[in-house]
C-alpha cells in the first residue's frame, strides 16, 4: 500500500480523498493554488504545496508544477479527483514516466473512452446497444445533412472529445443543423482544443442512468448498481438518486450486466461509470464512459456501504477486488442534491463572494460533502459547486422527507445558492412520483413563469 499520495485537486473532493487516506494510514499532500491557501484541504492534509496562481491553467492544470510538487514531497501516487486532469491521458502517461502511480485507469483506456466516437464504436463491437448516428467524425455541413437525412430528425451534434454539455446542439431541421454544426465545432475547439464533432439520433425525453464500475488489475470487474442522473440543466447534473424509480429489478440486472460487459471489453481498471440513455419504451443505449470518480459517488457509497475512494486507492496499489458481484446489495434509497453558488431566479448566474452565515443540516440519514465554512470566500475562478447534500432513507419517500427537512435547515448567506431550486424540485408532484425526464428543469421553470 502507498505511504503517501498527492491530491491534484481542490474543494470537497480533495477533502474526501484526505479523509479516506487518513483512515488507511496514508499521508497526504495537497497541491493548491494561491486562491485556496485558506482551504480546509490545505489545513487537514499532512503537507501542502502551492503550485501557482488562481487561474486553473496556472495551477490545477499545470502539469509540470504538479509533478514537481509530487517529486519534492516524495509521493508514490497521485489522485486526480474529478475534473481538471482526471481524464487527461497525457497527464496519466507523465505520472507513469516519472514512476508515480496515477490513481485511475490506464492512459490507453482514458484516451480510448475520452474520444466519444471511438468509445461508441468500441462498445458497439462489444455488443452494447448504441444510439444510431455517424460512424466517424463529421467534417463538413454536407456530411452532417446527409447523416441527418438518414437517421431522421431530431438529431444531436456532440463534441468527440467533449463532456458537460459543451459542443452539444439539438437540431430539428436542416437550417438549424447547418448553423449548429459550425457553432458546435467552434465551441468544441475552445473547450477541448479539438473541433471534431459527430451526430446521433436525439432521444427525446429520456432518462439518464449510469452504472458504477470497479475493476482491478487482475481481470475482476463488477458494478455497484445504478444512479439516476436525469435531472439536469444544460446537460449538467443537478440531482442524483439510487435506486432509480424507473428501473424494474429485471431491467436493472440487464443493464448492470451490459455495463460490466462493456467495461470488460476494454479491460477496465479502477473506478468508472458506464452511462446510458433510457427511452420511454425502456430501451437503453450506451452514451459514454467516464474514466474517473464521479461527483455523485456518495450516493453509491450510502446504498452499498462501499468506500469508492478507498477502493480506487487499493486498486491502484495493485490489490485484488475483494468484492464479488453477488455481495453488492442496494440497501435503502439515497438522493444527492448539488448545491451551487448560483442564483436559480437569475438564470443560475454564479454568485461568488464571502459566506458570512453557514448552518449545516444534520440528523439521521444526512451527509454533507463540502469544503466551505463561515468566512469562506467563494472564488470566481472555479466551478461554482460548494456542497453535496446527501439524504439516505429506508425507502425513497423517507429519503425525500429527510432531504426536504435538511434543505429547510441549510443556511448559506449572503450569497445566492441553488437551495431554493432544490426545494421546488423536492415538492414537485412529477418528481415525487418518479416521473421525470432530462427536460424536467426546463419544464419546471416554464411552470413557474
Amino acid at each position: 500500500m502507498f505511504s503517501k499520495i498527492l491530491i491534484a485537486n481542490r474543494g470537497e473532493i480533495a477533502l474526501r480523498i484526505i479523509r479516506a487516506s487518513k483512515e488507511m494510514d496514508i499521508r497526504t499532500v495537497v497541491a493548491y493554488s494561491e486562491a485556496d491557501r485558506n482551504s480546509l484541504a490545505v489545513r487537514f492534509a499532512d503537507e501542502a504545496v502551492c503550485i501557482g496562481s488562481p487561474p486553473s491553467a496556472n495551477s490545477y492544470l499545470n502539469i509540470p508544477a504538479i509533478i514537481s510538487a509530487a517529486e519534492i514531497t516524495d509521493v508514490e501516487a497521485i489522485h486526480p479527483g474529478y475534473g481538471f486532469l482526471a481524464e487527461d491521458a497525457h497527464f496519466a502517461e507523465i505520472c507513469e514516466s516519472c514512476k508515480i502511480k496515477f490513481i485511475g485507469p490506464s492512459p490507453e483506456i482514458i484516451r480510448l473512452m475520452g474520444d466519444k466516437m471511438m468509445a461508441k464504436e468500441t462498445m458497439k463491437k462489444a455488443g452494447l446497444p448504441v444510439i444510431p448516428g455517424s460512424t466517424n467524425v463529421i467534417q463538413t455541413k454536407e456530411e452532417a445533412l446527409k447523416i441527418a437525412k438518414k437517421i431522421k430528425y431530431p438529431v444531436i451534434i456532440k463534441a468527440a472529445a467533449g463532456g458537460g454539455g459543451r459542443g452539444m446542439r439539438i437540431c430539428h431541421n436542416d437550417v438549424r443543423l447547418i448553423g449548429a454544426f459550425l457553432t458546435a465545432q467552434r465551441e468544441a475547439e475552445s473547450a477541448f482544443g479539438n473541433p471534431d464533432v459527430y451526430i446521433e439520433k436525439y432521444i427525446e425525453k429520456p432518462r439518464h442512468i449510469e452504472f458504477q464500475i470497479l475493476g482491478d488489475n487482475h481481470g475482476h470487474i463488477i458494478h455497484l448498481a445504478e444512479r439516476d442522473c436525469t435531472i439536469q440543466r444544460r446537460h449538467q447534473k443537478l440531482l442524483e438518486e439510487s435506486p432509480s424509480p424507473a428501473l424494474s429489478n429485471k431491467l436493472r440486472k440487464k443493464m448492470g450486466e451490459v455495463a460490466v460487459k462493456g467495461s470488460r471489453s476494454v479491460n477496465y481498471n479502477n473506478a468508472g461509470t458506464i452511462e446510458f440513455l433510457l427511452d420511454e419504451e425502456n430501451n437503453f443505449y450506451f452514451m459514454e464512459m467516464n474514466t474517473r470518480i464521479q461527483v455523485e459517488h456518495p450516493v453509491t457509497e450510502m446504498i452499498t456501504g462501499i468506500d469508492l475512494i478507498k477502493e480506487q486507492i487499493k486498486i491502484a496499489a495493485g490489490k485484488k477486488l475483494t468484492l464479488k458481484q453477488d455481495n453488492v446489495k442496494q440497501n435503502g434509497s439515497c438522493i444527492e442534491a448539488r448545491i451551487y453558488a448560483e442564483d436559480p431566479n437569475n438564470d443560475f448566474m454564479p454568485s461568488p463572494g464571502k459566506i458570512n452565515v453557514y448552518n449545516a443540516p444534520g440528523g439521521i440519514g444526512i451527509r454533507i460533502d463540502t469544503h466551505v465554512y463561515p468566512g469562506y470566500e467563494i472564488s470566481p475562478y472555479y466551478d461554482s459547486m460548494i456542497a453535496k447534500l446527501i439524504a439516505y432513507g429506508s425507502n425513497r419517500m423517507e429519503a425525500i422527507k429527510r432531504m426536504q427537512r435538511a434543505l429547510d435547515e441549510y443556511i448559506i448567506e449572503p450569497i445566492k445558492t441553488t437551495i431554493p431550486f432544490h426545494k421546488n424540485v423536492f415538492s414537485n408532484p412529477s418528481f415525487l412520483r418518479g416521473q421525470v425526464t432530462t427536460y424536467f428543469v426546463e419544464e419546471l421553470f416554464n411552470e413557474k413563469k
